[in-house]
Order: C-alpha cells, then sequence, then structure tokens
C-alpha cells in the first residue's frame, strides 16, 4: 500500500529527518507536488524527547479536518541513550502509520542498519543471551529483536543464526588482518551497477593505472611488515579483476603474492564474476599465485536478463567458467544471484537457482536489486521521462517469494546462512545473504561485515578499517572512487591509510620501548 502527502513537516525536537526517512520510505509515505493528487493533504511529525522518554505526536489533516495520534516509549537502560532515542523516534513513527493507516508492515521493521548482525554480536558482548551456562539462547535474543525493532520473526531468527554462526571465524588478534585490492575496470557497466567501476580503456590506460597500483601495493606490504601484521585473508575485487588483459591480470596478481602472500595466508580470493573474462591463461595464473577462492557470478541464468542488464554474456558461458574452474583446482567457488531483476517473476528465480545448484558452487550469495545513486537504472529514472513500471520490475511480494523458496531449497542442499548485510532502496525490502556448505564460508566477507578486523584497503575505491579495541572506534581512510583522483593523488591515499594504522600500532622495531607492546599502541 502507498500513502502519498501533499505537505510533510517535522518538528519538535532534534534532528530526526534522516530517521525519519527511513520510516516513511519503508512504509511507502511519499510527499508529492502540491498540485498533485493525494491522500493526505500534510502529515505532520513531532518528537519531544525527556530524559530517557521519547514522545511521539502526528497530525494528519485531510479536507481541513485535523486528526491527531501519539505515542510514548522509554528507552532501555542498558543501552547508549544517544541510539535508543533514535531507536524510539522510528518505532513510535512506525506504530503510529502502520496501525492507523493500515499500511503493511516490512520485514525488517525499523532495523534500517547496513550491519544489522553487529548488533546482536555486542549484545553477546555484553552478555545477553547468554545462559549462565555459557550457551546462547537464539530464542532470547529473537524475541528481542522483535520487540525492539519490530522485524518479522523469520528475518529475527536469521540474523541470530548468521549472528551465532559468524562468531568463531570472528576471533582473531590484534595483528591479524585482511587485505582488499581494488581493480576498478568491468567489460561493460551492466543497468543496476552503483559500484565505482569503468569499462575496461586502453592497454595505454591499463599500464598507467597498474604503476600507481603497484606503488600502492608496495606501500601497504611495507606498512605490514613494520608493524608485524599477518595476513589473514586477501580479496581482490572490483570491477571484475579478470577483466584485465592477460598480461596485466599475471601482473597484478604477482604484486599482490609478493606483497601480502604468506604461510598464514587462509583465503586468497579473486572476484572473476563475468563468466566470459575467465580464460585458461588466467586459470593458470590463479593456480600459480595460491589463490584459494574464486567468484563466478552469472546475477541470473534468463538469457534475455542477461542481455536486458548488460552483462554481455552467454548463460553458456556460466557452465563453461565452473567447468574449466573444477577441472583445474580444488578451489571454492562463489556464485552470486540477485532477485528482483528486471523484467524477472518467480518462475525465472526459480529457475536460475535450480539452474546454478546443478554446477554445486560451494558458496550462493544472494543480492537483492537496489537502485542505487551513480547507477545506469537510477540515472534514466530520474530524467522525468523513465519510471519504474517502464523497467518492469517486480512487486515486493515477488521478491519475498523468491527469497522464501530459495531458504528452503538451500537449506534442503545443506547450504546454511553465514554471512548477511542490507542496503536502502532494496527490492523485497530484505536482505544480501550468503550461504554456504560446510567448510564454504568466506572468511573475508565475515570480517568485512563484523568490522573487527584490521582491514587494509588497496587500489581505486579501497576502504581502510582500522579497529581500535580500547577506545571501541574504527579508524577509517577511504580511496578516491573516482579513477583519475585516484591515480592523481595516491600519495595521499597512502598517507591516510598509514596515519589511520598508526592510530592503534606502532613499529615493531620499538616494541615494548616508548609505550609499546608488541606493535600495539599502549597510550594508558
Amino acid at each position: 500500500m502507498r500513502v502519498t502527502v501533499k505537505a510533510l513537516r517535522l518538528l519538535g525536537d532534534g534532528d530526526f529527518e534522516k530517521i525519519i526517512g527511513e520510516v516513511l520510505r519503508s512504509l511507502n509515505v511519499v510527499q508529492v507536488q502540491a498540485d498533485e493528487s493525494a491522500d493526505l493533504d500534510a502529515l505532520e511529525i513531532f518528537n519531544e524527547v525527556f530524559g530517557d522518554k521519547v514522545i511521539t505526536q502526528i497530525k494528519i489533516v485531510n479536507g481541513g479536518v485535523a486528526k491527531f495520534f501519539r505515542k510514548i516509549s522509554v528507552a532501555r537502560r542498558d543501552e547508549r541513550l544517544g541510539a535508543e532515542i533514535n531507536r524510539l523516534v522510528k518505532k513510535n513513527l512506525y506504530i503510529l502509520l502502520v496501525d492507523n493507516f493500515g499500511l503493511d508492515t516490512v520485514p525488517y521493521g525499523v532495523l534500517h542498519g547496513v550491519r544489522p548482525t553487529k548488533i546482536i554480536q555486542r549484545w553477546l558482548d555484553l552478555g545477553f543471551g547468554v545462559t549462565s551456562q555459557s550457551v546462547i539462547d537464539r530464542d532470547k535474543i529473537s524475541r528481542r529483536l522483535c520487540s525492539d525493532f519490530l522485524t518479522d520473526r523469520d528475518k529475527a531468527n536469521l540474523l541470530t543464526e548468521v549472528a551465532t554462526r559468524q562468531l568463531p571465524l570472528l576471533k582473531c588478534d590484534a595483528k591479524t588482518i585482511g587485505v582488499y585490492v581494488g581493480i576498478p575496470f568491468c567489460k561493460t557497466r551492466c543497468l543496476y551497477c552503483s559500484f565505482p567501476s569503468f569499462v575496461l580503456p586502453s592497454d595505454e590506460k591499463v599500464a598507467e593505472f597498474m604503476k600507481i597500483l603497484i606503488r600502492d601495493i608496495e606501500a601497504a606490504a611495507d606498512a605490514i611488515k613494520r608493524y608485524g601484521l599477518k595476513v589473514q585473508t586477501i580479496y581482490i575485487g572490483g570491477g571484475t579483476p579478470t577483466a584485465l588483459p592477460e598480461k596485466f591480470f599475471r601482473e597484478m596478481l604477482a604484486k599482490v603474492f609478493a606483497g601480502f602472500y604468506t604461510d598464514d595466508v587462509r583465503e586468497f580470493t579473486v572476484e572473476c564474476g563475468r563468466p566470459d573474462t575467465i580464460t585458461a591463461e588466467k586459470i593458470s595464473a590463479l593456480k600459480k599465485f595460491h589463490v584459494t577462492r574464486v567468484s563466478v557470478n552469472p546475477q541470473t541464468m534468463q538469457q534475455r536478463t542477461l542481455d536486458l542488464i548488460g552483462r554481455a554474456h552467454s548463460v553458456e558461458d556460466v557452465t563453461r567458467a565452473f567447468n574449466e574452474l573444477r577441472a583445474a583446482g580444488d578451489w571454492i567457488i562463489n556464485t552470486d544471484l540477485i532477485l528482483g531483476l528486471p523484467g524477472e517473476n518467480f518462475s525465472d528465480f526459480k529457475d536460475s537457482l535450480l539452474k546454478v545448484l546443478t554446477l554445486k558452487p560451494d558458496d550462493v550469495t544472494l543480492h537483492a536489486l537496489a537502485i542505487k545513486r551513480g547507477s545506469t537504472i537510477q540515472k534514466l529514472l530520474s530524467d522525468e521521462i523513465n519510471t519504474l513500471e517502464d523497467f518492469r520490475l517486480p512487486a515486493d511480494a515477488e521478491v519475498q517469494k523468491m527469497a522464501t523458496f530459495a531458504d528452503k531449497v538451500l537449506r534442503d542442499e545443506n547450504y546454511l546462512p553465514y554471512y548477511l548485510y542490507r542496503q536502502s532502496s532494496m527490492s523485497g525490502q530484505i536482505e544480501n545473504v550468503g550461504w554456504c556448505r560446510k567448510g564454504g564460508a568466506g572468511l573475508y566477507n565475515v570480517q568485512i561485515i563484523g568490522e573487527r578486523q584490521t582491514i587494509l584497503g588497496v587500489g581505486s575505491a579501497a576502504s581502510t578499517k582500522v579497529p581500535d579495541q580500547k577506545e571501541v572506534f574504527l579508524h577509517t581512510a577511504f580511496n578516491a572512487k573516482d579513477l583519475i583522483t585516484y591515480m592523481r593523488d595516491v600519495d595521499r591515499y597512502i598517507a591516510g591509510r598509514e596515519a589511520a594504522l598508526a592510530e592503534v600500532y606502532q613499529p615493531v622495531d620499538i616494541a615494548g620501548n616508548g609505550g609499546t607492546i608488541d606493535g600495539l599502541r599502549d597510550d594508558s
């Protein structure tokens, strides 16, 4: 159900515009132009905060008649007050709109963050949901998610299952890290893609990028040695790294291997992505440099959809790539599918999933289509000519049906969910979730979502995140998404990464001297 309103006013205490917007978008309450017809003439949202109490009042005006509705909630004492105030503003508004307008509830209620499993893991750290015998009470955790965030019970159960399954994988000491290398090129740009990727340029341009990338790799490798860090995972993503021509692909792998690979590495992943970029020469390079995990991402097994979204490969290419990789090595193979693609319905997705499962991937990641800024589809929608209806996107209920089917089929095939994240504007208002068979979990995937391990970002659009466990703070540095800017200012981005590392680590050659312990800062 959709509710339109001509005038929307936010009143009262605090700056809650962003979180109120999240609730309105999720419930499909939309402001229209004053000269357009609407369900309501005006909607006023008024919030007052008194200590740990939040009072939310809404006023609706239609045809000169005003109605008022009110909700009062009290913050939990075991949570940070600021976060609780935000949660209650969202929860109060959600309840008022659903109860008084007959709006449909949404699967995740008012749980809007990208990394919802972190909430559960924080609760467990504080002892909530852990019995006196140190047993995790999943039911208690799920019930709190439903109560605090109004999530559906099946989504609360899924979140709790994933969050607890990740716990053994998240364990590592402060000096064990991951490395991400960003290769920004693709053969074509997909209709829905919002990643900072660029259509593969000439060899001359690629060579210029490689010079800069190698400088970045060498600087990161030097930092790892200087601080005495141990690399647990290497992840080469993009873009599509295998879009690089053979000579550049092999050179890139050689430099990454030389800079970061040691006996400590437990996982070395390369996103092959487009199956039409996977060649015998590249498979040989993957083997030579000890890659353990690869991705082959059809997104769909419907040829008409592949053509529509600009994938420029065939369904047969997917099968060929799988077979060639299986024949060449004993690596873990992940595959991605997208729920909610233009023109697809439940039967299309069902067919794609069942076809992919015949290839026996070790890991299946299901993404819900999200229309993000920077994507081609979003740009087309912003020209006031195209509408969502023009792209024939499946309804939320249809996408939710796809997700429910996938859950059952994957469990029947002995896959279990092991990592999960959410985005804004997701089709079906569901989640992106990775499913794997025993031994197939992507360690980097878990660590990057958990944000408990240092991840060094190298290359275009890469992010560095250095958690400070003492201060419970995340030091960050971000390389430019724009390729020209990254190449021009690479030294500045290297310095930013160094600054983030220096907040937590000190060089091992002075460890134990000047307030350091094993290369970690000790400013006490």
